[in-house]
C-alpha cells in the first residue's frame, strides 16, 4: 500500500488517527492466556517488533501522530505492534482482572505469535511501567525500551499511601478518586463522559494533562470520552500498590525516558528514583509538553526515540 502524507498544520499534528489502514497497519486478534488482544500491526518480516503500549487513558490511536510523524519523514515506524491493553480499545477486560506480570506475558504472546524473537518496546504512562516490567522478565528478549511518561515512583507512592503520596502528586490522587467515583456508576459512566465531551465540559476538565490544551485537536478529547476506563483504571492502580518495582534492576537493555516539564501525573523526582534501579537509564525534560508529550510534540519525541531504539 502507498500512502501519500499530505502537509499537517501545527494543531492537526495532534490529531489521533482510528483507521488503521490509512497508516499501512491492519487489525488483528490474538488468543493469549489472558483472553483475547487487539492490535494493531505492520510491517516487514523482521526478527525485531517494535511493541507500542499505551496508557490507562488511551488505547493504540495515543500512537497515530508519533507514526504520521515517522511517515512525514520517509522513514515509518518499523514491524509496529501497536496493542490495546486488556480493558482498554477493543480488547476485552480479562476474567482474572488486571495484573502486570500476567500482562506482560499476554504481551510476549501476541509478539511471539506475530512471529518475532524480540522486540523495542515503547510504552506511555501505564504502558511505561508495563515496558519496563517486559524488560525485566525478559531481558534477552527486549532490545530496548523507550518511555514517555512513565509511571513510576511518584504513582506507585500515591496509589499505596493516598495522604502523604497524594500530596506528592495531587493530580493524579484526584483522577484517582475521580475513576473511582465513575466506576461507582457502572455502565452510567460511559454515556456521562460522553455528554460531557458533546457540552465542551470535557475539554477543561482534561486540560492538566496537556501543557497546551487549546493546541489539541478535538479528537484527542473525543478519544478520552470513549478510552477513560473507569473500571480498568481503578483495578490498575491496584496493581501498582502491589507491584514490587525493585525487579526492575533486573533490566539489561538501554532505557531511555522523556517527560513533559508541565506533566502533572510524573512526579520530578521520578528519573532519579528511576536511575538507581536501572543501570543505563537516561530522561529528558521536554519542554511545554505534558502528559501526552507524544501526542503534542510527536516529532520532538520521534526523534528521542528513534535515537535509542529503531
Amino acid at each position: 500500500m502507498t500512502i501519500t502524507w499530505q502537509p499537517e498544520s501545527a494543531h492537526a499534528r495532534t490529531r489521533l488517527e482510528t483507521d488503521a489502514a490509512a497508516l499501512g497497519l491492519r487489525r488483528v486478534e490474538i488468543p493469549t492466556t489472558i483472553g483475547t488482544v487487539v492490535a494493531r500491526v505492520g510491517g516487514a518480516a523482521s526478527p525485531v517488533a517494535t511493541v507500542l503500549l499505551h496508557g490507562a487513558a488511551g488505547s493504540w490511536t495515543t500512537w497515530t501522530p508519533l507514526l504520521r510523524a515517522a511517515a512525514r519523514c520517509d522513514d515509518p515506524v518499523r514491524n509496529i505492534v501497536a496493542l490495546d491493553l486488556p480493558g482498554w480499545g477493543e480488547s476485552p477486560f480479562p476474567s482474572e482482572g488486571i495484573d502486570i506480570g500476567r500482562f506482560s506475558e499476554a504481551i510476549r504472546e501476541v509478539v511471539t505469535q506475530l512471529g518475532y524473537e524480540r522486540w523495542d518496546v515503547v510504552g506511555h504512562s501505564l504502558g511505561g511501567a508495563l515496558a519496563l516490567d517486559l524488560a525485566a522478565r525478559f531481558p534477552d528478549q527486549t532490545d530496548s525500551v523507550f518511555l514517555v511518561s512513565p509511571s513510576g515512583p511518584a504513582v506507585f507512592d500515591a496509589v499505596r499511601r493516598p495522604l502523604r503520596g497524594g500530596l506528592g502528586l495531587p493530580a493524579f490522587a484526584g483522577m484517582l478518586l475521580a475513576m473511582r467515583i465513575l466506576r461507582g456508576l457502572g455502565d452510567a459512566s460511559a454515556p456521562l463522559l460522553r455528554a460531557l465531551d458533546r457540552g465542551g465540559l470535557l475539554r477543561p476538565l482534561s486540560a492538566p494533562l496537556f501543557a497546551l490544551s487549546r493546541r489539541i485537536d478535538p479528537s484527542v478529547v473525543h478519544a478520552l470520552a470513549d478510552e477513560i476506563r473507569p473500571r480498568a483504571f481503578v483495578a490498575a492502580s491496584r496493581a501498582a500498590a502491589a507491584y514490587d518495582e525493585s525487579s526492575w534492576r533486573g533490566i539489561r537493555c538501554s532505557v531511555r525516558s522523556v517527560r513533559g516539564s508541565r506533566d502533572v501525573f510524573v512526579g520530578t523526582d521520578d528519573g532519579a528514583g528511576l536511575a538507581a534501579l536501572i543501570e543505563d537509564f537516561d530522561e529528558v525534560v521536554l519542554p511545554d509538553a505534558g502528559h501526552f508529550a507524544a501526542i503534542e510534540h510527536p516529532a520532538e519525541v520521534l526523534g528521542l526515540m528513534r535515537r535509542e531504539t529503531i
